[in-house]
């Protein structure tokens, strides 16, 4: 692992990897749009509005997923002193902030013509809305001290305490009586999979396309905080000259 604390070897393999990434983003999004927009039917009940699960679902699944990787480059950066761990954690922050957001609206806008109101204050949403808070906080921690180190073990310690959060989300639905409706996609539930192959097929294509997009995004930002640190370390070698 400490092999690529490097950052001069963790810009060859990022180098390597963004022009596949971003691929994969470009083919995914043209799939689950075309799909999405044209070839899926409309729901039986919801009719057109089931199109907005084709962003929300994969969205909600990302601010998770982003927030996990988030607490394992936190835990990481903490304890091995690992800095291209703490960078990963720092532009994941920003990324996963803007999925929850987009879960967040997208479900607002899909519960009022099925639910006849925007908000309620279920066990899913609630929740849902506290990792937005706890994005928020953590880049306002990593940014709240004139020393970066100070703002970055603070930081961690939140994404670290705040995992806690990520199973309340998930099993929100099964521990308690909520509005919201139970994973439709749970391959290793007793619900199993309770979604018509050509609703999946979009699903499943915009979930890759916005995985492969938070790659690119990572990658791209984590180079541009390494360029930023040489030019820090360069204007600080320069005063003390």
């Amino acid at each position: 692992m400490h092999r690529y604390a490097n950052p001069t070897r963790f810009l060859r393999i990022a180098n390597a990897v963004l022009p596949w990434s971003t691929g994969v983003m470009v083919l995914a999004f043209a799939v689950g749009l075309s799909y999405a927009l044209v070839f899926s039917p409309p729901d039986y009940q919801q009719s057109e509005t089931v199109r907005i699960m084709y962003v929300h679902v994969p969205s909600a699944w990302m601010g998770l997923f982003v927030y996990t990787c988030m607490a394992i480059a936190s835990g990481v950066a903490l304890i091995w002193r690992h800095p291209v761990a703490d960078l990963a954690a720092r532009c994941s922050a920003p990324v996963g902030a803007v999925f929850t957001f987009i879960c967040l609206v997208s479900g607002a806008l899909w519960g009022k013509p099925m639910w006849g109101t925007w908000w309620v204050w279920d066990a899913r949403l609630t929740s849902m809305l506290v990792l937005l808070f706890l994005y928020l906080g953590y880049m306002a921690l990593a940014g709240a001290f004139d020393d970066r180190q100070r703002g970055a073990k603070a930081a961690a310690v939140l994404a670290l305490v705040g995992w806690v959060n990520i199973p309340i989300i998930k099993f929100s639905v099964d521990w308690w009586n909520t509005l919201h409706q139970p994973a439709s996609v749970n391959p290793v539930g007793e619900s199993g999979i309770a979604i018509d192959g050509s609703m999946l097929i979009p699903l499943f294509a915009m979930a890759i396309a916005f995985k492969a997009y938070y790659v690119t995004t990572l990658l791209l930002g984590i180079r541009r905080e390494i360029a930023a640190a040489k030019v820090r370390s360069l204007r600080l070698a320069e005063v003390q000259g």
